[in-house]
Protein backbone atom coordinates (compact mmCIF):
# COMPACT_ATOMS: atom_id res chain seq x y z
CA UNK A 1 0.00 0.00 0.00
CA UNK A 2 2.62 2.62 0.73
CA UNK A 3 4.40 1.78 -2.50
CA UNK A 4 1.43 2.11 -3.93
CA UNK A 5 1.22 5.54 -2.23
CA UNK A 6 4.62 6.63 -3.08
CA UNK A 7 4.29 5.73 -6.68
CA UNK A 8 1.19 7.93 -6.62
CA UNK A 9 2.45 10.86 -5.58
CA UNK A 10 5.78 10.49 -7.26
CA UNK A 11 4.53 9.63 -10.93
CA UNK A 12 1.16 11.30 -11.10
CA UNK A 13 2.23 14.77 -8.93
CA UNK A 14 -0.83 16.76 -8.16
CA UNK A 15 -3.37 14.49 -9.76
CA UNK A 16 -1.82 11.45 -7.43
CA UNK A 17 -2.11 13.45 -4.30
CA UNK A 18 -5.91 14.55 -5.35
CA UNK A 19 -6.78 11.16 -6.43
CA UNK A 20 -5.09 9.92 -2.98
CA UNK A 21 -6.98 11.93 -0.92
CA UNK A 22 -10.40 11.45 -2.34
CA UNK A 23 -9.58 7.73 -2.13
CA UNK A 24 -9.09 8.13 1.24
CA UNK A 25 -12.61 9.28 2.21
CA UNK A 26 -13.72 5.98 0.88
CA UNK A 27 -11.00 4.09 1.69
CA UNK A 28 -10.14 4.57 5.13
CA UNK A 29 -6.97 1.95 5.47
CA UNK A 30 -5.56 5.13 3.14
CA UNK A 31 -4.27 7.44 5.30
CA UNK A 32 -3.69 11.13 4.72
CA UNK A 33 -1.04 11.31 7.69
CA UNK A 34 1.02 9.74 4.83
CA UNK A 35 0.09 11.43 1.90
CA UNK A 36 0.33 14.71 2.50
CA UNK A 37 3.90 14.81 3.93
CA UNK A 38 5.14 12.94 1.29
CA UNK A 39 3.21 15.80 -1.41
CA UNK A 40 5.25 18.30 0.97
CA UNK A 41 8.16 16.50 0.52
CA UNK A 42 7.89 16.05 -3.45
CA UNK A 43 6.96 19.99 -3.15
CA UNK A 44 10.38 21.13 -1.50
CA UNK A 45 12.54 18.37 -4.29
CA UNK A 46 10.71 21.16 -7.18
CA UNK A 47 8.11 18.65 -8.36
CA UNK A 48 5.19 20.62 -7.49
CA UNK A 49 4.56 23.82 -5.40
CA UNK A 50 3.37 23.49 -1.85
CA UNK A 51 0.45 25.29 -2.11
CA UNK A 52 -0.32 23.15 -5.02
CA UNK A 53 -0.33 20.33 -3.47
CA UNK A 54 -2.43 21.86 -0.40
CA UNK A 55 -4.90 22.80 -3.06
CA UNK A 56 -5.56 19.55 -4.62
CA UNK A 57 -5.64 17.58 -1.21
CA UNK A 58 -8.09 19.80 0.26
CA UNK A 59 -10.53 19.40 -3.40
CA UNK A 60 -9.92 15.50 -3.17
CA UNK A 61 -10.54 15.29 0.45
CA UNK A 62 -13.96 17.64 -0.27
CA UNK A 63 -14.67 16.15 -3.36
CA UNK A 64 -13.58 12.76 -2.12
CA UNK A 65 -16.44 13.03 0.88
CA UNK A 66 -19.56 14.28 -1.39
CA UNK A 67 -20.58 10.64 -2.66
CA UNK A 68 -20.65 9.08 0.94
CA UNK A 69 -22.26 12.17 2.01
CA UNK A 70 -24.83 11.71 -0.63
CA UNK A 71 -25.27 8.27 -0.01
CA UNK A 72 -26.33 8.79 3.57
CA UNK A 73 -28.53 11.45 2.49
CA UNK A 74 -30.14 9.30 0.01
CA UNK A 75 -30.55 5.68 1.70
CA UNK A 76 -31.47 7.03 4.61
CA UNK A 77 -30.14 6.15 8.60
CA UNK A 78 -31.95 2.35 8.34
CA UNK A 79 -31.01 0.76 5.66
CA UNK A 80 -27.18 2.76 5.74
CA UNK A 81 -26.69 1.72 9.24
CA UNK A 82 -27.91 -2.08 7.70
CA UNK A 83 -25.21 -1.91 5.20
CA UNK A 84 -21.93 -1.03 6.99
CA UNK A 85 -23.14 -3.85 9.54
CA UNK A 86 -22.83 -5.91 6.70
CA UNK A 87 -20.11 -5.09 4.31
CA UNK A 88 -18.54 -2.61 6.51
CA UNK A 89 -15.47 -4.84 7.38
CA UNK A 90 -14.70 -4.99 3.75
CA UNK A 91 -13.62 -0.73 4.00
CA UNK A 92 -12.08 -1.45 7.94
CA UNK A 93 -15.30 0.81 9.15
CA UNK A 94 -16.46 -0.65 12.29
CA UNK A 95 -19.84 0.61 13.97
CA UNK A 96 -18.10 2.50 16.77
CA UNK A 97 -15.75 4.72 14.55
CA UNK A 98 -19.09 5.65 13.03
CA UNK A 99 -20.70 5.98 16.41
CA UNK A 100 -17.84 8.42 17.55
CA UNK A 101 -18.38 10.36 14.51
CA UNK A 102 -22.40 10.65 15.43
CA UNK A 103 -21.73 11.69 18.75
CA UNK A 104 -19.34 14.40 17.28
CA UNK A 105 -21.83 15.43 15.15
CA UNK A 106 -24.76 15.36 17.85
CA UNK A 107 -22.53 17.15 20.38
CA UNK A 108 -21.13 20.01 17.97
CA UNK A 109 -23.70 19.88 15.26
CA UNK A 110 -23.22 21.09 11.82
CA UNK A 111 -19.54 22.70 13.16
CA UNK A 112 -18.71 18.88 13.70
CA UNK A 113 -17.67 18.89 10.16
CA UNK A 114 -15.19 21.26 10.20
CA UNK A 115 -13.91 19.79 13.53
CA UNK A 116 -13.63 16.05 12.19
CA UNK A 117 -11.14 16.94 9.28
CA UNK A 118 -9.20 17.02 12.06
CA UNK A 119 -9.53 14.25 13.48
CA UNK A 120 -7.80 10.68 11.86
CA UNK A 121 -10.32 7.66 11.99
CA UNK A 122 -13.33 10.24 11.44
CA UNK A 123 -12.94 12.97 8.93
CA UNK A 124 -14.39 10.76 6.16
CA UNK A 125 -17.20 9.18 8.38
CA UNK A 126 -18.84 12.68 9.82
CA UNK A 127 -20.25 12.82 6.37
CA UNK A 128 -22.29 10.25 7.63
CA UNK A 129 -24.00 11.84 10.57
CA UNK A 130 -24.09 14.88 8.34
CA UNK A 131 -26.31 13.14 5.64
CA UNK A 132 -28.69 11.93 7.79
CA UNK A 133 -29.39 15.31 9.16
CA UNK A 134 -29.96 15.98 5.17
CA UNK A 135 -27.38 19.06 6.21
CA UNK A 136 -27.17 21.40 3.55
CA UNK A 137 -24.73 20.17 0.69
CA UNK A 138 -23.32 24.31 0.17
CA UNK A 139 -22.79 24.41 4.38
CA UNK A 140 -21.15 20.54 4.07
CA UNK A 141 -18.72 21.11 1.57
CA UNK A 142 -17.89 25.05 3.30
CA UNK A 143 -17.23 23.56 6.70
CA UNK A 144 -15.15 20.24 5.20
CA UNK A 145 -12.93 22.28 3.02
CA UNK A 146 -12.37 25.22 5.78
CA UNK A 147 -11.32 22.16 7.95
CA UNK A 148 -9.60 20.01 5.10
CA UNK A 149 -7.37 23.37 4.34
CA UNK A 150 -5.82 22.93 7.59
CA UNK A 151 -5.15 19.84 7.72
CA UNK A 152 -3.66 19.76 4.94
CA UNK A 153 -1.34 22.18 5.11
CA UNK A 154 -0.06 21.21 8.41
CA UNK A 155 0.62 17.93 7.21
CA UNK A 156 2.54 19.45 3.99
CA UNK A 157 4.27 21.84 5.73
CA UNK A 158 5.80 19.26 7.88
CA UNK A 159 7.08 17.18 4.54
CA UNK A 160 7.81 20.36 3.09
CA UNK A 161 10.19 21.28 6.50
CA UNK A 162 11.47 18.08 6.52
CA UNK A 163 12.68 18.16 2.59
CA UNK A 164 13.85 21.48 2.48
CA UNK A 165 16.27 20.92 5.61
CA UNK A 166 17.51 17.55 3.83
CA UNK A 167 20.32 19.11 1.75
CA UNK A 168 21.61 20.78 4.86
CA UNK A 169 21.20 17.74 7.11
CA UNK A 170 22.78 15.79 4.76
CA UNK A 171 26.39 18.44 4.48
CA UNK A 172 27.19 16.53 8.25
CA UNK A 173 26.65 13.35 6.69
CA UNK A 174 24.15 12.80 9.05
CA UNK A 175 20.61 10.17 8.09
CA UNK A 176 18.19 12.07 10.14
CA UNK A 177 16.40 13.34 6.98
CA UNK A 178 15.74 10.16 5.84
CA UNK A 179 15.27 8.87 9.45
CA UNK A 180 12.60 11.28 9.85
CA UNK A 181 10.72 10.51 6.47
CA UNK A 182 10.94 6.89 8.11
CA UNK A 183 9.32 7.87 11.10
CA UNK A 184 6.22 9.42 9.38
CA UNK A 185 5.87 5.75 6.93
CA UNK A 186 6.63 3.67 9.95
CA UNK A 187 3.58 5.70 11.68
CA UNK A 188 1.66 5.16 8.85
CA UNK A 189 2.02 1.06 8.82
CA UNK A 190 1.33 0.94 12.81
CA UNK A 191 -2.18 2.70 12.19
CA UNK A 192 -2.71 0.84 9.34
CA UNK A 193 -2.01 -2.84 11.21
CA UNK A 194 -3.63 -1.48 14.53
CA UNK A 195 -7.02 -0.79 12.25
CA UNK A 196 -6.35 -4.46 10.67
CA UNK A 197 -6.15 -6.22 14.42
CA UNK A 198 -9.28 -4.53 15.71
CA UNK A 199 -11.21 -5.11 12.21
CA UNK A 200 -9.55 -8.71 13.31
CA UNK A 201 -10.80 -9.11 16.46
CA UNK A 202 -14.44 -7.11 15.16
CA UNK A 203 -15.39 -9.91 13.61
CA UNK A 204 -14.34 -12.56 15.99
CA UNK A 205 -16.45 -10.75 18.10
CA UNK A 206 -19.25 -10.91 16.07
CA UNK A 207 -18.65 -14.77 14.96
CA UNK A 208 -18.59 -15.44 18.88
Amino acid sequence: MLHWIVHLVSSFSYLGVGLLMALEIVLLFIPSEVIMPLAGFAASRGRMTLWGAIVVGTAGSALGSLPVYALARIVGEDRLMALIQKHGKWLFLRERDLDRATRKFERHGKLAVFISQLLPGIRGLIAIPAGFDRMSVWLYELLNVAGSVVWCAALAAGGYVLGANYKKIEQYGSPIGWGLLGLVVIAAIVWWMRRRRRAHRGQQAQHG
